[in-house]
């Protein structure tokens, strides 16, 4: 494992994986250590940028963002200039909440999560106004089985 992690750091990481509202005194008493040993080991995981802030997961349903969308991108152009242009603007737009240049048929995969299919036709007008695609065609979710997974330390 990369940037020395240990046994007691992957326990720590897997915890706030679970739940990242967790006090340190409730973090120190999960993994076994005292409330000043966590707080180093926290702050050095912090310091290696291993942890990068902390969020919540939302629940999409009581939102109101209902469809989830998977496109797939093919574009003829691979110079440094239009790579740069099209990274912008796809992240100008909120929806796209995953971004992935990707090998294979396709150059890139964004998911979007939005409300319904009007909203997407927004969201796919924005995303073909900004830059020259050669393809996007889009795949939707009919069930999501599980989403945002902890990472498997």
């Amino acid at each position: 494992m990369a940037n020395s992690i240990d046994h007691m750091d992957l326990q720590i990481l897997r915890a706030l994986q679970r739940d990242a509202s967790l006090s340190q005194r409730e973090l120190a008493d999960e993994v076994g250590l005292s409330q000043n040993a966590c707080w180093r080991r926290l702050k050095s995981l912090n310091d290696r940028k291993i942890l990068q802030g902390s969020t919540m997961r939302l629940d999409r349903a009581q939102l109101g963002l209902d469809l989830v969308v998977f496109v797939m991108l093919r574009t003829r152009h691979h110079s440094a200039e239009w790579l740069t242009t099209f990274r912008r603007h796809v992240l100008t737009i909120p929806e796209v909440v995953d971004f992935h240049r990707i090998g294979g048929d396709y150059d890139y995969q964004l998911k979007v999560v939005t409300q319904d299919m009007g909203s997407y036709d927004q969201v796919y007008q924005r995303l073909i106004s900004g830059v020259e695609l050669d393809s996007v065609t889009s795949y939707f979710a009919m069930e999501t089985i599980a989403e945002a997974r902890p990472l498997p330390l």
